[in-house]
């Protein structure tokens, strides 16, 4: 499940269905699995667990059928539940730790880190990558504070380990980014704000 990490991280998208402003939540999100997105994240934060759950165990048959790899945030439960790739916590959600323990050696374990430390942690703590941002002001996440590129850098220089840069992030500004090298960039609304997601997804492919 591990083996091509680096390469599963390229294309990273997470869901926002209040992004999608009605439209319907399977199809956008197929849109962009048939277009090459490498690895999904299920982050709905206004639905309550059933929902949550439904969401899930539909999204795990279709990125089954794209050969995508699934995360869920910050719901271990359900991501075991629905036996998904992985799970991806935050550094308010339960600790990295905790989650290794839940879901076992063998699935896959992201961590957001802001900082060095953060970083650090997240690695002997057990991390298999690490989300690094919000690079840009987003307005997905209105708490989110920025992290420096003087950071960025220190947390590569520092800690080996796979990482996505996330948080703002768009064709506009996705090219000063690329002197990190980052294994991917995890993005939200500049690709579900569009009203066309598969040919996006492409333009995104071309340019990362």
């Amino acid at each position: 499940m591990k083996e091509n990490l680096r390469e599963d991280l390229k294309m990273y998208l997470i869901s926002d269905s209040d992004i999608l402003k009605g439209r319907d939540f399977y199809k956008c999100i197929e849109d962009g699995l048939k277009a090459g997105v490498t690895m999904l994240q299920l982050r709905e934060k206004n639905a309550d667990g059933g929902e949550f759950l439904e969401k899930a165990l539909k999204l795990r048959e279709l990125t089954k059928k794209y050969n995508a790899k699934f995360i869920i945030d910050d719901r271990i439960d359900i991501a075991l539940l629905c036996d998904a790739d992985g799970v991806h916590v935050g550094q308010s959600d339960i600790d990295a730790k905790s989650a290794r323990k839940l879901i076992g050696e063998d699935k896959i374990l992201g961590v957001s880190a802001r900082t060095l430390q953060e970083a650090k942690r997240a690695k002997e703590d057990g991390a298999d990558y690490i989300g690094i941002g919000a690079m840009f002001s987003t307005s997905t996440k209105l708490d989110a504070k920025s992290v420096s590129f003087e950071t960025l850098k220190e947390i590569k220089d520092n800690v080996d380990i796979p990482f996505v840069l996330i948080g703002g992030i768009n064709l506009d500004n996705v090219g000063q980014l690329k002197q990190f090298n980052p294994d991917g960039y995890a993005i939200i609304s500049a690709i579900l704000k569009e009203e066309d997601i598969y040919a996006e997804v492409k333009k995104w492919i071309d340019v990362i």
